[in-house]
């Protein structure tokens, strides 16, 4: 049975519950702004604001406009772990593996999600965020990054993803991925990672070494 000693979670659509949020305020946003782009909120998932902005929305005036929509959706955000994710990043912790955020957000969605969840910061060894590293997802460099500050090996690592952008880092990154089919299902994600979740409920620190192999 192989052993691992840093996960590298996502966060929207993995550890928290936002993503239908998500959709909703980019939905409005791109109703207003970018209407001729049909289903742009399911185009940007797993992106970054950068990104987007370089893709979709090159004009200042309208960057101003949509960010403006996108930090008051933010506020009035819930962000809500999965059922059992929490009891998997305690088990995770309790067997000495070093846990980690890398997501897509920047570090003011981030303070959002602090005062929703006073102790969010205290979960986690590391949160890596869009400002710690210049190539996105689907770009590996975020989970590489990842294993680098922990001093870590690929193969002593794992990804824990749901976008489609996400599981594409993780996978050309070699770390061993695991694919959450929270906003995806199973059948969409399961040649795009190593090993498919439906969900953290009653999963342990021995079920994702014995995936491992």
């Amino acid at each position: 049975m192989k052993k691992f000693r840093v996960a590298l979670f996502d966060l929207d659509g993995t550890l928290i519950d936002t993503e239908g949020q998500y959709t909703k305020i980019w939905g409005e946003i791109a109703r207003k702004y970018r209407p001729d782009v049909a289903g742009l909120e399911y185009l940007i998932k797993g992106t970054t604001l950068v990104q987007i902005f370089e893709k979709y929305f090159p004009e200042e005036e309208v960057r101003i406009g949509v960010k403006a929509m996108l930090d008051a959706g933010e506020e009035g955000m819930r962000y809500e772990f999965f059922p059992g994710a929490l009891e998997f990043i305690a088990d995770l912790k309790k067997n000495g593996v070093k846990c980690a955020i890398v997501t897509s957000s920047n570090q003011k969605k981030m303070e959002n999600v602090k005062i929703a969840i006073p102790n969010f910061y205290e979960l986690f060894d590391k949160v890596l965020t869009s400002e710690d590293f210049t190539a996105s997802k689907p770009a590996p460099d975020c989970y590489l990054l990842g294993a680098k500050v922990f001093g870590a090996e690929i193969g002593e690592c794992v990804v824990f993803e749901d976008a489609f952008t996400g599981l594409q880092a993780g996978m050309s990154s070699g770390i061993f991925t695991v694919g959450l089919a929270t906003c995806n299902s199973v059948e969409a994600i399961k040649d795009k990672c190593d090993y498919v979740l439906e969900g953290f409920e009653g999963v342990t620190y021995k079920t994702i070494c014995e995936v491992m192999g």
